[in-house]
């Protein structure tokens, strides 16, 4: 039997719709529940609430520090049950499912810390000339399915610390869980500022076309992406995209893999390696392959993969069926090409959308798996012969979200790492961001920023303030 939960927020209240569509639980296969699907009419509605609330959430800036503190204590008093419903949406195991939802409070803690900066440019006795960042209105914020409520918080919290007003959209695979935070935010937040709607397609290009946002921020595809940003600039509206990643990690030959195969191993399976910041492709020297193959499928084979309300899963399932399709897909493309799969390879038996732990070696670039961003638990392994053709391979993508290296002297690594064509890099860690930086795509990556100053500017629009003094 299925839940209703027929809890879209919007002006504080709660929206019942006509329509519902059905959540599958990934380790299932199986729909669980049923979400409500917005009707235009709604949408309208929650932009128009945004719309009514913007003037007052703007007036004071310590209030919004206040109430966006007072959120990140709600979450986690309730973390438990958006932790549960986070795992049965999405496939994480509950204890990186918890982790998320701390995650999601600490964002929303960092966002209150911020100030907007106002810059003199000139005070003299004859004028005074100062930038301003002042809000721009209401934000649309587009959510995905791999990590549905700290990408969710990474934007509202920037976009609401700066004074716009919000509505959230979440992916019609993991609706679930935003709905219950837009639920238990409504007497934290004032009416209005929050709304938080569902549906299905195409209620996400409804929201980027709708003439009320100023601002879209998106996190998704490259695809959907592209259509988001052609859909804003039509009305000349301002757009954040974070986009998919295909990272690249470069080992150098005096890494301590004793001390680095776990870090390597996670920094590409993190969370069923569904994470646009992830290792998607790890150049070794020629001279230590086998070893660090051998060393990468050890851990492959031992990870316990299952159902993520179970105790002691790693690894979930992947989160969708068109992802687990994509998968097998990639996988079986590069197997037919030659490729070998040192640990997995395959899906597993059984009902749900799980996949084996995949090492896959003897291929290159050219491959599909390698040139493609594979977002599920395979690592293709390529080995390279001189460090600075690692390096242009490595760069020889569309994207430029992120990379690293990996080396037991981190002058030396540090000195590679400058040179990769991506928004972060790393030495000796991937895919562990700090809490104080933003987010930059280069390339296909994205375009803007998220998170930290750098990601709270963009949700305003600068003003220029001058005041010429009376002779």
């Amino acid at each position: 039997m299925t839940q209703h939960l027929d809890q879209m927020t919007v002006n504080g209240k709660d929206v019942p719709t006509s329509d519902t569509f059905g959540v599958e639980n990934p380790a299932t296969g199986q729909i669980f529940a049923q979400a409500p699907d917005c009707s235009p009419a709604q949408l309208d509605d929650a932009l128009q609430a945004a719309s009514d609330a913007f003037p007052l959430w703007r007036a004071d800036i310590g209030a919004r520090r206040s109430a966006l503190l007072a959120a990140a204590v709600r979450i986690e008093e309730s973390a438990e049950g958006l932790a549960t419903l986070l795992t049965l949406e999405q496939g994480k195991p509950l204890p990186d499912a918890r982790g998320e939802v701390g995650l999601t409070a600490m964002f929303l803690r960092g966002a209150a810390t911020l100030d907007l900066p106002r810059e003199v440019i000139r005070d003299d006795d004859k004028e005074r000339l100062e930038l301003l960042h002042q809000p721009m209105g209401v934000v649309a914020a587009i959510t995905p399915w791999n990590a549905p409520l700290a990408l969710a918080a990474l934007k509202f919290g920037s976009a609401l610390l700066a004074g716009n007003t919000v509505v959230l959209k979440p992916s019609p695979f993991t609706p679930l869980s935003s709905l219950a935070l837009g639920v238990l935010l409504r007497d934290v937040l004032p009416p209005g500022v929050l709304n938080v709607i569902s549906g299905r397609d195409p209620l996400g290009a409804r929201l980027a076309e709708h003439p009320v946002p100023r601002r879209v921020s998106f996190t998704g595809s490259v695809a959907t992406g592209k259509r988001v940003a052609a859909a804003a600039g039509a009305d000349l509206k301002r757009f954040t995209l974070e986009l998919g990643g295909n990272d690249a990690a470069i080992m150098l030959d005096d890494l301590d893999l004793d001390v680095h195969a776990d870090g390597l191993f996670w920094g590409a399976f993190v969370n069923c390696g569904q994470v646009c910041m992830a290792i998607k492709r790890l150049y070794v020297p020629r001279s230590r392959y086998t070893e660090v193959v051998d060393a990468l499928a050890d851990r492959a084979r031992s990870v316990k993969v299952g159902d993520g309300m179970l105790p002691g899963v790693q690894l979930g399932p992947l989160a969708t069926a068109p992802q687990f399709a994509r998968v097998q897909e990639l996988v079986a493309d590069a197997l037919a090409g030659g490729a070998t799969a040192a640990a997995g390879g395959r899906r597993l038996d059984g009902d749900g959308y799980f996949f084996a732990p995949t090492i896959l070696k003897d291929l290159a670039d050219g491959v599909r798996i390698v040139d493609e961003e594979q977002f599920g638990p395979v690592l293709p392994v390529i080995p390279y012969d001189d460090v600075e053709d690692a390096l242009a391979r490595a760069n020889a993508t569309q994207f430029g979200l992120n990379g690293s290296v990996w080396s037991a002297d981190a002058e030396r690594a540090t000195a590679l790492a400058a040179r990769l064509e991506c928004g972060t890099s790393w030495v000796n860690a991937h895919a562990a961001p700090a809490m104080e930086a933003p987010l930059v795509g280069h390339k296909w990556s994205g375009v803007g920023t998220e998170g930290g100053l750098a990601g709270l500017l963009p949700f305003t629009e600068t003003k220029v303030m001058h005041v010429v003094r009376g002779r």
